[in-house]
């Protein structure tokens, strides 16, 4: 804007974003770096005219020097003007960053009173509660369904310890007395023979009647003498 602008009310220029100031300040530094080196070459270069010319012609080196100071001078301003706006440059990314962090940082907290917004800690508090009584509702419920109540109330402690001992008094009598235990009644077995045994006993008896009688005939003389006869 220029000064007739400011001083008659124009209109008011919108400030650049942190971005843009950044990005203009590295431009800036860019050319100012390029133009230092230009500086540094043209004082390099008089200074070897002057060095040239210091015997030969002392007019031409003197003004080679004169032109070297001057260029010095200038390199000199730039030096300081890279140093001002680097310093602003990192002034300008600090904020930038800090703008960055502390805008996460809001919407973080408005998310979290987003979040917040339709919880209550009262109503917390008694949900708590709530969900505390009724664990102990079924803490309750799992202790009174375990406990048998409904089964073996009918029966007597003394009986059943009186019927233990009777039984270990048994396996006393067992392993160490040796009491013999009653053996099992067997059915009798049949006296008389089944018709098939008989049959087969008759024969043998036949057969051992024949055996035995040829046996005794072959070693009797009279019988012998006999058969001799007949024949």
């Amino acid at each position: 804007m220029s000064f007739f602008g400011k001083m008659f009310g124009g209109k008011k220029e919108v400030a650049p974003t942190t971005g843009e100031a950044i990005q203009k300040l590295r431009e800036t530094e860019n050319m100012l770096i390029k133009k230092q080196e230009f500086l540094e070459a043209k004082i390099e270069d008089e200074l070897s005219i002057a060095r040239k010319n210091a015997s030969k012609n002392k007019r031409v080196a003197l003004q080679a020097l004169k032109k070297k100071k001057r260029l010095e001078k200038q390199l000199q301003q730039i030096d300081g003007t890279l140093s001002t706006i680097e310093m602003q440059r990192e002034a300008l990314e600090s904020a930038n960053t800090n703008t960055a962090v502390l805008t996460t940082m809001k919407d973080a907290a408005d998310a979290l009173k987003n979040a917040h917004q339709h919880m209550d800690v009262d109503k917390v508090h008694d949900m708590m509660d709530d969900i505390a009584e009724q664990q102990d509702v079924a803490r309750e419920i799992s202790d009174a369904i375990s406990n048998p109540v409904a089964f073996g109330a009918d029966l007597d402690d003394e009986d059943l310890e009186r019927e233990l001992d009777e039984l270990e008094q048994e396996n006393f009598d067992k392993e160490i007395i040796g009491i013999p235990e009653p053996a099992p009644t067997l059915p009798e077995a049949p006296t008389e023979d089944l018709p098939e045994t008989a049959k087969e006993k008759k024969k043998a008896t036949t057969t051992t009647t024949t055996t035995t009688a040829e046996v005794g005939d072959d070693d009797d003389p009279v019988m012998k003498q006999l058969l001799s006869w007949a024949n």
